[in-house]
């Protein structure tokens, strides 16, 4: 079996009057992540990290903001998308360990949901999926509450 490791990380600005979409779920806030898509910053790094761990680039080349396909588009379209791309290389994911940096919400009760969600749309059993959550001590731009951050490693395998 050979494995390979990728890490993803995505960061997007916070503004009033969007959703807070994070883990394919949404969180109730006043302000959401800003982005051609839905900003969700978590799948953005977790997409990164599957395409690095295949040698296959990055998000913005297979999914450019520069193009009206993916405005406004749910990230787990995305996400579904990237895991049939590998697919085709003949890559399967082995797990998931991810973090979401931002001061609020808290979010550490929707994380289950989170979880079962991004385990469907990678078709992978939810026990290969860590979130983990944490503030900045309200420091940087996620601690004045003015954007979030979000990192992910991913073990792909092929046989």
């Amino acid at each position: 079996m050979k494995i390979r490791v990728g890490l993803g990380i995505d960061v997007h600005q916070l503004t009033e009057g969007r959703p807070m979409v994070v883990g394919g779920i949404e969180v109730p806030h006043t302000k959401g992540p800003l982005g051609h898509s839905d900003g969700d910053t978590l799948i953005h790094a977790i997409c990164d990290a599957i395409l690095g761990a295949a040698n296959m680039r990055d998000i913005g080349y297979h999914f450019p903001d520069t193009s009206a396909d993916f405005e406004n588009i749910d990230s787990k379209i995305l996400l579904k998308k990237t895991v049939a791309l590998v697919a085709e290389k003949g890559w399967r994911i082995g797990n998931i360990d991810s973090t979401i940096c931002l001061q609020r919400p808290k979010i550490k009760n929707f994380i289950p949901q989170m979880q079962q969600v991004l385990a469907n749309v990678c078709d992978i059993d939810i026990d290969d999926i860590s979130i983990k959550a944490t503030t900045t001590e309200h420091l940087g731009f996620e601690g004045r509450e003015e954007g979030m951050s979000a990192y992910a490693v991913v073990l792909i395998e092929k046989d």
